[in-house]
């Protein structure tokens, strides 16, 4: 198929849009649409039947493991619910972990009107409530350390049932080890229930878990969409016309003749100018001529998302719908004047549209969600924080580039990324069809699109590594030796196992065994250092240095164990404390450092006494990230009582990053507040430290 991008490569020159003028783009559609836009509206309404994976997969988890892979909306969370009542009638306990904070949020919500608000907790790290309650939703983060804690203790995981949401997360690269983690740990007699919408190589995973779990775990797979999925093209001139027609002889699917021709044209029309955003106004009005709103614009960025509210003030809403906007507005934002006065509440109100991205304030978010959810919102421009996991459906899904920066340079989609985006459009129970809409742009491959629309869903791979919080947890209660077999049931070793036993071959060096050389590794650097004795025991220091379940737990217990942490003031523990968890580039525009000359002079000590330690660990080879001073500053203002608006400003950061570094720093601060009986005096400044960043816009309205 024509126009294949590179894979670390923007589209040739060719592509990029010529500077003219934007044309007035006229309504239109392609007879061949006609059929497919006789089948929208909404499905009679009738009592709820379920479907046949559903069923099947509510049996096969009452005799072992279960994954369940079905497309976005199928009704997964319907087996969750039924096999967690099923827990609670026989008076147990059951566990329902995300990846998300926002997923765990809703489904605490969701979970608490099913089961009773008595019956159900969570716990996210900022958020913990009901803890004692038999049913647990939580992040997966919380679930691998309580998991780390029952083996410290010698004691079974207090649950009877684990539900693991989204369950390819098991592949990210960034927070798969502690999906893996906790599929190794947990009890065989635990049951469990893992639920995705994207797993190219199911039956290999559940192989696996059969292999260190010792008991059966089905597969159960829903291959077709609840709601039928078209596929759209929108030419610049106006006119909607399918994306795909018929399949080449490969059985790939084959662009519809007029957007190949446009696709394959010297100098196609544009539209926008150069690679300026489109005009939405126009293309949601198209789109409501066809009854296709309301829809989701993904956009590849935070500044796109905001800059294409801009290009919405012409849309025109009916006066009650404005007015039952603006109700619902005032209802959800009446306890918060961050959200009552936020900069993008009047296009919110006046035009039915909203962005949604993390850069902005998480109760902000939830508003646009609520709102979206309740129907209240014709678009909302969103970047990938929407496919992944927030109940966030629309009629329509529309986007405008076949690559995304994935931190370090542009690569195309893959499949699994399309079928997150495209999981949104169509919604159960109100649609009888969902469109995607490939928008035309410099960014935009169409065969491309075309080919990963039509794609399976991309293989899982195991992200297992070793660092020093894994091992300090694991030594808690397994000998050196037993770490080292818990490390060879990983699913690399698996996959490496069962390809050397297809191919006859003689077993070699794979990923156990460089886990284990790893793990030594770890081991000899926290026994030279008194974390760890020679018999590979933990020490004093080691048994407290493992509750920092942190990023750098090492550098912070240097920093407890010399003393230069030991600080009363608690602003001024949580500014030091906030130098070790910012990750992402700091403005070179924020306030410096010396606008507090006693946060700098701490800084300086803390930075003084941890250079050696801190070079022996690069020596050997582990990474280090160096100090944070402008993310200590912005920290120890907002500890110190200076307003909203100010820290911002000083900050030069994003509101949603802003209170990520916030809520991360708090929960740093947690894990050494949880240290009273090793250091009393520095655990109770932890504490208090905590409860001064926790005030809105950071502490949101979990009520809304």
């Amino acid at each position: 198929m024509p126009l294949r991008p590179h894979a670390s490569k923007r589209p040739p020159r060719r592509s990029v849009e010529r500077k003219n003028s934007a044309p007035r783009l006229k309504p239109g559609a392609d007879t061949r649409l006609r059929r497919i836009f006789a089948r929208i509206g909404i499905p009679e309404s009738g009592p709820f039947v379920a479907d046949r994976f559903q069923r099947e997969a509510l049996a096969r988890v009452s005799e072992g493991d279960c994954l369940v892979t079905a497309p976005t909306g199928a009704g997964k969370t319907w087996i969750a619910e039924q096999a967690i009542a099923r827990v609670l009638a026989a008076g147990g306990r059951a566990w329902y972990a995300s990846p998300l904070k926002a997923l765990t949020n809703a489904k605490y919500r969701e979970f608490s009107t099913a089961f009773g608000a008595d019956k159900v907790g969570i716990l996210t790290g900022d958020r913990k409530e009901n803890a004692e309650a038999p049913v647990t939703t939580g992040t997966t983060e919380i679930l691998r350390n309580q998991l780390y804690d029952a083996m410290d203790r010698g004691v079974g995981l207090g649950t009877d049932f684990v539900v693991l949401d989204e369950a390819h997360y098991l592949g990210d690269p960034d927070r798969g080890v502690v999906w893996e983690e906790v599929m190794i740990y947990l009890p065989p007699r635990v049951p469990l229930l893992l639920l995705s919408a994207t797993i190219g190589n199911a039956r290999q995973i559940a192989d696996w878990l059969e292999s260190i779990r010792g008991r059966p775990c089905a597969v159960v797979q829903a291959g077709e969409r609840p709601v039928p999925l078209e596929a759209l093209f929108l030419h610049p001139s106006g006119t909607l016309m399918p994306l795909t027609g018929g399949k080449d002889k490969n059985g790939q699917p084959r662009l519809y003749r007029k957007v190949f021709d446009y696709a394959t044209a010297r100098r196609p029309p544009r539209l926008a100018p150069g690679r300026r955003l489109p005009p939405f106004d126009q293309i949601i009005r198209i789109l409501g001529a066809y009854n296709l709103l309301p829809a989701i614009f993904f956009l590849k960025s935070r500044a796109d998302c905001d800059r294409a509210l801009s290009l919405c003030a012409g849309i025109e809403t009916a006066p009650e719908q404005t007015e039952r906007r603006r109700r619902r507005l005032a209802e959800l934002s009446a306890a918060s004047e961050h959200i009552a006065r936020h900069r993008q509440r009047l296009a919110a109100a006046r035009w039915g549209v909203a962005a949604h991205h993390g850069g902005q304030l998480p109760a902000w978010k939830l508003v646009v969600e609520t709102l979206m959810t309740e129907g209240l919102l014709t678009a909302v421009f969103a970047t990938s924080t929407v496919a992944a996991g927030v109940n966030f459906p629309a009629r329509t899904v529309a986007f405008l580039n076949t690559d995304r920066f994935n931190g370090k340079d542009f690569a195309p989609l893959t499949a699994t990324e399309i079928q997150q985006m495209t999981g949104r459009a169509g919604r159960r129970g109100m649609d009888r069809i969902g469109f995607v809409l490939a928008l035309p742009g410099p960014y935009m491959d169409l065969a491309l699109a075309a080919e990963l629309l039509a794609a399976p869903p991309s293989v899982v791979e195991s992200q297992v590594r070793i660092d020093f919080s894994m091992v300090l947890n694991l030594l808690l209660s397994h000998s050196p030796r037993q770490v080292e077999e818990l490390l060879s049931r990983s699913l690399a070793a698996f996959a490496i196992g069962q390809k050397t036993r297809r191919l006859h071959r003689r077993r070699v060096d794979g990923p156990a065994q460089l886990l284990a050389a790893d793990f030594r590794r770890h081991l000899a650097f926290l026994q030279e250092h008194g974390f760890v004795d020679e018999t590979g025991r933990l020490t004093v220091d080691g048994r407290w240095a493992s509750r920092l379940r942190v990023d750098q737990p090492l550098i912070i217990a240097q920093g407890l164990r010399t003393g230069v942490l030991a600080v009363p003031d608690p602003a001024l523990l949580a500014g030091m404390i906030a130098s070790f968890v910012q990750e992402k580039d700091v403005n070179e525009n924020a306030a410096p450092l010396d606008r507090h000359n006693e946060l700098m002079d701490a800084c300086l000590a803390l930075q003084h006494t941890l250079r050696p330690f801190a070079r022996q660990m690069i020596d050997r080879g582990f990474a280090v990230r160096p100090l944070m001073p402008q993310p200590a500053a912005t920290v120890y203002a907002w500890a110190r009582g200076e307003d909203w608006p100010a820290v911002q400003r000083h900050s030069g950061m994003a509101e949603g990053d802003l209170v990520m570094l916030i809520l991360r720093t708090a929960d740093n601060l947690r894990h050494i507040r949880a240290l009273s009986e090793a250091f009393p005096e520095t655990a109770v400044a932890a504490g208090q430290a905590v409860d001064l960043l926790m005030r809105e816009p950071v502490a949101t309205d979990w009520g809304i």
